[in-house]
């Protein structure tokens, strides 16, 4: 029989209604709220991260290549689809590629004129990314015969013109001669991101190329996603080096610094933030084993003299310790994965999407970070406990059998 063990065990039911039981239900709730609010924040926080990331990718993907001009318009010179597409998935890290074009427009409807920019997409190659913004109607359906005149616009642009799902509006193309195309609405979309909503226009890449009296192989350009975006510098490095000297590979993480510097403070953040949590919660145990130790003083006297090593002693409180930890960590894992699991399959927080980019508070569900947090944790606690044991080596017996 483990002597320390048992004598934990004794001194555990002993305790209550005592000073003591008092500090160790508070050393508990501060584990389980630290380790709750760890949780909740790392995946509110990452949620937000990707939440935002993936409505940037469904608008640009990881890379584009488009032909090299330095003409700083939307509007970009075409290059050879099929081609420029077999190319690049020669490349062993392009997951997939989808063919665009745009082209700029005013619309205007019986009260508003608003500019705009046509973005053509292509989903011969795979379904579009856009799909996951969709709010309102259908989204594009591409026939084989002729062009979709269907159109997706954005909630924002939607609302400045005053038009709904199924409404008609004319398009002005300015080039040479003047064209003017009507497209139905056929769905809205909604991103937050006001860079793409206040702007973008989707449509069928086949009425870009009517306009500009293009031939089907003709695109404006190509946006590529990696299977890992982790690994998106190294190979944008070499398929720059790897691609035709008339081609220019933009990344995502350019076109967008502000936002991605943005994630970027956030993650740095998000380990601040985790670090200060972990070390309050380690702070209030050492308290706890400190004042278990003063109280237990006599105990500690007694049993020393009967014979017990500072070591035993030392497990004895060690053991105690555990016990708070492993109560607290339960505690606070059934707290934070229950309020995730609330907040993400039924959304009682909502968000403003004008300042937030979304409209409830997202959920990102990372059970291996939930295990370094709880592994963190415990070895952050279990340290703690460690350290005010020592104090135990100092006490005399005969001093701390007469300590009051």
């Amino acid at each position: 029989m483990n002597i320390s063990r048992y004598i934990s065990n004794k001194i555990d039911g002993a305790d209550t209604g005592s000073f003591t039981s008092s500090v160790t239900k508070i050393a508990i709730i501060s584990i389980a709220l630290g380790v709750a609010v760890m949780i909740v924040s790392f995946a509110i926080l990452e949620g937000f991260r990707n939440e935002i990331q993936s409505k940037i990718f469904s608008f640009g993907a990881h890379l584009q290549v488009s032909k090299y001009d330095t003409n700083n318009s939307l509007e970009v010179e075409p290059i050879g689809g099929p081609r420029l597409i077999k190319d690049l998935h020669r490349f062993g890290q392009v997951k997939s590629t989808q063919s665009f074009a745009r082209k700029t427009a005013i619309i205007k409807t019986k009260e508003e004129v608003l500019g705009v920019v046509l973005k053509g997409i292509d989903e011969k190659d795979g379904v579009s990314p856009m799909r996951t913004n969709l709010v309102a109607g259908k989204f594009l359906t591409f026939p084989d015969s002729a062009a979709s005149n269907d159109v997706l616009l954005s909630r924002k642009v939607a609302d400045k013109l005053r038009l709904k799902v199924g409404d008609e509006a004319l398009f002005y193309f300015i080039q040479n001669p003047p064209r003017i195309r009507k497209f139905n609405v056929r769905g809205i979309y909604q991103t937050g991101l006001d860079e793409f909503d206040e702007v973008y226009i989707i449509g069928d890449i086949r009425q870009i190329r009517e306009l500009n009296a293009w031939p089907d192989s003709l695109v404006g350009g190509v946006e590529v996603v990696l299977k890992d975006f982790n690994k998106l510098d190294p190979v944008s490095d070499n398929m720059y080096e790897n691609l035709r000297y008339d081609l220019k590979l933009d990344k995502i993480t350019d076109q967008y610094a502000q936002l991605f510097d943005w994630l970027k403070l956030l993650n740095r953040n998000v380990v601040i933030f985790l670090v200060l949590i972990i070390f309050v919660a380690t702070f209030n145990m050492v308290a706890t084993i400190f004042i278990m130790i003063l109280e237990r003083t006599n105990m500690i006297g007694v049993l020393k003299a009967l014979g017990a090593t500072d070591n035993q002693i030392r497990s004895m409180f060690f053991y105690r310790g555990l016990s708070l930890t492993l109560r607290g960590m339960v505690y606070g894992n059934l707290f934070g994965l229950g309020f995730c699991a609330i907040q993400y399959f039924f959304h009682p927080i909502p968000l403003d999407p004008e300042n937030y980019y979304m409209d409830r508070v997202p959920i990102y569900w990372d059970f291996t970070m939930v295990v370094v947090l709880n592994v963190a944790t415990f070895l952050t606690s279990l340290l703690a406990v460690l350290i005010p044991t020592y104090l135990i080596s100092r006490i005399r017996p005969v001093a701390a059998i007469k300590f009051d």
